[in-house]
């Protein structure tokens, strides 16, 4: 038993020091009015920054682009990842060229990526496609609100990049179900479609619970692909990204701590719900 202890405590120390003193160290702050612009120095508040952030609207704003931008980035990353895995995972002639897709969003940095893309919806040459692309970003804005075609632009890049790492992840999964269960279920089911629903899905559901929890997480804190294709604009609101704005361009370091944290109650919310989910409480007791 101490033998265990004394293997587990170089990850245990890693762990505090990576994860819970910056959580705690940002749950103090939190409390507190600290701002360069304070010359006296951080003054302790208590809850004060809570209850402002949420008697502000402009917070419930924010909370609920982020939920729409999660849900529409982890339902298409998701569709999009379990169609490229399954393609995957038998020899096909597509095999391919799903290979090439999953393959080309990692084969280059992530800040060229962002930038690449930045420029390709968002020309910055006067040229005939910068005319067109304009065009459709105004019909979308003006269809749908201004900042629409920033989100579509945000979500549809994160999908590009994140839908393949769901696909790896999901192939993974395919590959760890016995191919027995496949044969049996061919034998069984008359389509596809049923295999899909009543056996592929129900299998895959802990790779499927955490490929959600990988997708919440990084859909709540995609703060620097959101800033950079925006133009480091506030376009639409989301958390991490006005609280970036609160803490390093209006200097509100405690009110932009308490925005931060906010998102906590939510992953655990979901890391909960999801273990709930991929683990019902009928298959623990049986």
């Amino acid at each position: 038993m101490v033998t265990a202890y004394l293997l587990l405590a170089p990850a245990t120390i890693l762990l505090l020091g990576v994860l819970a003193y910056p959580v705690g160290w940002e749950a103090w702050i939190s409390l507190t009015d600290l701002s360069p612009l304070n010359v006296r120095g951080p003054r302790f508040v208590g809850l004060a920054n809570y209850r402002a952030m949420l008697a502000e609207p402009f917070f419930w704003r924010a909370v609920a682009a982020t939920a729409v931008y999660f849900a529409v980035t982890t339902a298409a990353k998701l569709a999009l990842g379990l169609a490229m895995a399954l393609l995957l995972l038998r020899p096909s002639r597509l095999r391919p060229l799903v290979f090439l897709a999953v393959f080309l969003p990692w084969a280059y940095p992530g800040g060229v990526t962002v930038v690449a893309w930045y420029w390709m919806l968002n020309p910055p040459l006067i040229t005939s496609y910068s005319v067109l692309a304009g065009n459709i970003k105004y019909a979308v804005d003006g269809m749908l609100g201004g900042g629409a075609w920033a989100f579509l632009s945000v979500a549809l890049f994160n999908v590009w990049r994140g839908g393949s790492f769901t696909a790896v992840f999901l192939l993974a999964g395919l590959n760890a179900i016995p191919a027995e269960l496949f044969e049996y279920a061919a034998l069984e089911t008359r389509t596809a479609w049923q295999r899909l629903r009543h056996v592929t899905l129900p299998l895959l559901r802990p790779f499927l619970a955490l490929a959600v929890f990988l997708s919440f997480t990084t859909a709540f804190a995609d703060l620097a692909n959101v800033w950079m294709l925006t133009g480091g604009r506030v376009i639409f609101p989301v958390i991490g990204t006005y609280a970036y704005w609160l803490g390093i361009r209006n200097g509100a370091i405690g009110e932009a701590a308490a925005w931060s944290l906010s998102l906590v109650p939510l992953l655990a919310a979901a890391l909960v719900g999801l273990f709930r989910w991929f683990d019902p409480r009928e298959e623990r007791t049986a």
